[in-house]
């Protein structure tokens, strides 16, 4: 089913986008691999060792008019976008007595706006083509809540209202949008907390074991291969969010 298709990836060079742009690129996809710093070619021969084509993008999600040039790169080498997954994002934690205006503004500027910017200009494709699919990388602290990350959760929850909205306004055109929550997932981001900290967070799965990257690539093949799902968040997260 994604054999051929093209599937735009932001934030895909390390932890959750590049394992789902390898696990896209298992599956037939070729991948439109969007980065910040330096150009991933070793990835992109990584993942064109699956007979896929991989075009490379860098572009600020944050900047308006980046992401429609991105979009329109994609689009006269592949001629569409059928997968848009929304993966990138940054972290600025602290209590928000001392959280700084920036640090506020930078982590929603990329996380929430960043969403808003790429479905912008993606959802002209789409809806010309009456199909696609939208997944937003949210977190269970959207949800739930988290001292400390004022900004982050913040900027998650936006991510899934907006969701939501998207899915509303799209879905009478074949056009599918659901969000991702992971729950604590194995990354370079999570591998710095001190063992006390990973320990707390673990007592909180009843699954009793951390998340891999994998287990987030294999829900978004299952919603980008969904035609009947959509203004959902799926929780992954050992159970550590039960609804």
């Amino acid at each position: 089913m994604l054999k051929g298709k093209t599937v735009l990836i932001t934030g895909a060079t390390r932890g959750i986008g590049k394992n789902m742009a390898e696990a896209f690129a298992k599956e037939g996809a070729n991948i439109v691999l969007n980065y910040r710093g330096e150009e991933p070619l070793e990835l992109a021969k990584e993942i064109e060792a699956f007979g896929v084509s991989c075009l490379l993008v860098k572009a600020d999600v944050s900047n308006f008019s980046e992401c429609e040039t991105m979009i329109s790169k994609a689009v006269e080498t592949f001629k569409t976008v059928d997968v848009l997954i929304n993966n990138a994002g940054i972290t600025k934690d602290g209590l928000i007595m001392r959280m700084s205006e920036d640090d506020f503004s930078d982590v929603l500027d990329i996380n929430l706006k960043g969403v808003f910017n790429t479905i912008r200009h993606a959802s002209k494709i789409m809806l010309k083509q009456k199909s696609g699919a939208i997944i937003n990388i949210s977190s269970v602290v959207g949800i739930m809540g988290n001292a400390g990350q004022a900004n982050y959760v913040a900027s998650k929850a936006g991510v899934i209202g907006l969701t939501k909205t998207v899915a509303r306004e799209l879905g009478s055109r074949g056009i599918t949008c659901n969000a991702i929550a992971p729950g604590f997932i194995e990354t370079d981001m999570t591998d710095v907390l001190k063992d006390e900290v990973k320990q707390i967070m673990l007592n909180q799965i009843p699954l009793n074991r951390f998340g891999a990257c994998e287990d987030i690539s294999e829900t978004a093949i299952f919603l980008a291969k969904s035609k009947y799902i959509t203004g959902q968040t799926i929780n992954v997260c050992g159970g550590m969010l039960m609804n």
